[in-house]
Order: C-alpha cells, then structure tokens, then sequence
C-alpha cells in the first residue's frame, strides 16, 4: 500500500498525545520531569519499563545521552501503568474536539482501523506490537487512537527498517530529512546531537554523493530519500493481509477528515518538540 496521506492523517492522530497543550504538565502531575522524559517514558511504555538502549533502538533519530537523561530514571518517578494511563486520558481530551467538529463517523473509522491492525503481521516490528499488545479501548475515541497508533508505530518500525538497511544511522538520517524539507531546521538540538555529531551525518551524506558542500539536497539525494519511502510503502505493504489493505484504501477519506478537524482544532502546534511538519 502506497497511499501517503493516509499514513500522515493516521500520524496526526497519533501526535496529539506529543503536543497537546498541557502534555508536559500531564506527566509531571505523576513526578516526571521535564517534556522529554515524559515523551521517552510515555512511548515506550507500551514495551515495559524500557531501558535506555531499548528505546535508541526502537526509536533511532534520537542522540543516546538525550535519552539515558529521561530513562530509567521516570520508571523510579511514576508507574508504568500511571504513564500508560495518563496518555490515553490526553489522546481522549486532545482529540475529542476536532473529532466532534468533524464530518464523519468517529466510531466506524474508529472500527476499520482496528479492523486492520487485526490483519498486520508485526514480525520485526517491536513498537507496533507492543501498542497492539495494550488493552484495546471499548470507547470510539480511545479506540481510535489507540489503533492509529498501532498502526503509526507499524509503518514506523518498516521504515527503521529501511533506514538500517540503507546504511542510515541516528544522524544520517536526520540530516538527509532536514535536506530533503521534511524536518525543520532546528532537528539537530530536537533530537539532542552535537555540532561535530550533526556534521559527521552530513559528511556520510556528502560522501554518498546526496548532499552538496552547503548542505543542500542534491538530485541523487532526493531520488534516494523518495527510495526509501517507496520501500517503506513496500515493507509496509508486505505486512499486510489483503483485507487490511483494502479497508486502508476505504477508510482513507474519514480518516483524513478526522484529522484535519484535529489540526483545525489546535490540538497540534507545528513546529513543535519533536521537529516534525504538518501533512500536506
């Protein structure tokens, strides 16, 4: 399945648990301290109390030491199941507005996406397992979120993939987004590299030929950036049975809907902490 904005309309869905406007407050309420250990801890709970290099390579844009400074120091701050279920409170809140002003059926969405987290095949897919593995939510909007984030983490964890076996590290990776447009210029300090870190990543791109002495996205570089999505579609695909691909392509035009009653509603500020841009 090649289908780029429903992927993005499902990430919207997704975020609102990262940029609601009281997401920090949320997490310190239980002892956390700090957005990014309440980020860290909050999405990794889904896999445990995990540790710091669990999450470096489960999540893989992030600097090493941005991470071992939120964790496992909040797992001693606050429960596991306290974090668990402070973030579905906030996906609720965070999303009932732009849900309730939108024109389409929140539950029926809310089903066929469930519906086709049924029919993924999560092998070497750590983080979309662990959020399918979560209790599943019997109410429209928690269950809603609950599958557009199994199904974010999914694509998330094939294009890890991609990434790896592209020769792409932390840096590399991130660099090669902010060229080619889709990260914003400040992604360096969001993910927490150095200057002499951020460089290296743009010396590997240099030495590929996909980046020019300026920083600047050369011809081969975009080609190979739209390689790596194109694979990621492909990887993604393989992982789904037929039905589910048939039940993305339908419940594609109520999920976009949702979404841009999300986005109109405020509920996600752009930039934002994570460094990500709205879909287009």
């Amino acid at each position: 399945m090649s289908n780029t904005k429903f992927w993005r309309s499902v990430e919207v869905l997704h975020d609102v648990v990262y940029f609601a406007p009281d997401t920090k407050e949320r997490y310190e309420v239980l002892g956390l301290k700090g957005y990014w250990m309440g980020y860290f801890a909050s999405r990794s709970a889904a896999l445990g109390t995990a540790s710091p290099e669990l999450v470096i390579a489960t999540f893989h844009g992030f600097a090493p030491k941005m991470v071992h400074r939120a964790l496992p120091d909040a797992w001693s701050l606050a429960s596991r199941e306290e974090i668990l279920q402070a973030r579905l409170d906030l996906a609720r809140d965070a999303l009932a507005p732009g849900i309730g002003a939108a024109d389409a059926d929140a539950g029926k969405v809310a089903k066929d996406l469930a519906a086709i987290v049924d029919g993924l095949d999560f092998a070497g897919k750590p983080l979309g397992a662990a959020h399918a593995s979560l209790p599943r939510p019997t109410d429209d909007i928690g269950l809603l979120w609950w599958a557009a984030s199994v199904i974010r983490e999914y694509r998330g964890d094939c294009h890890l993939a991609v990434l790896g076996a592209a020769g792409l590290n932390g840096t590399s990776a991130n660099t090669l987004a902010v060229a080619a447009g889709l990260a914003v210029g400040e992604q360096r300090n969001m993910r927490g590299w150095t200057e002499d870190e951020w460089a290296a990543g743009y010396a590997e791109l240099a030495g590929r030929g996909w980046v020019n002495a300026d920083g600047t996205i050369t011809d081969s570089g975009a080609s190979a950036r739209q390689q790596i999505e194109d694979a990621t579609d492909r990887v993604c695909a393989a992982g789904m049975d037929k039905e589910a691909t048939g039940r993305a392509i339908t419940v594609e035009d109520g999920v976009r809907t949702l979404a841009r009653g999300v986005l109109k509603s405020g509920a996600i500020a752009f930039p934002n902490p994570t460094g990500s841009k709205p879909p287009e």
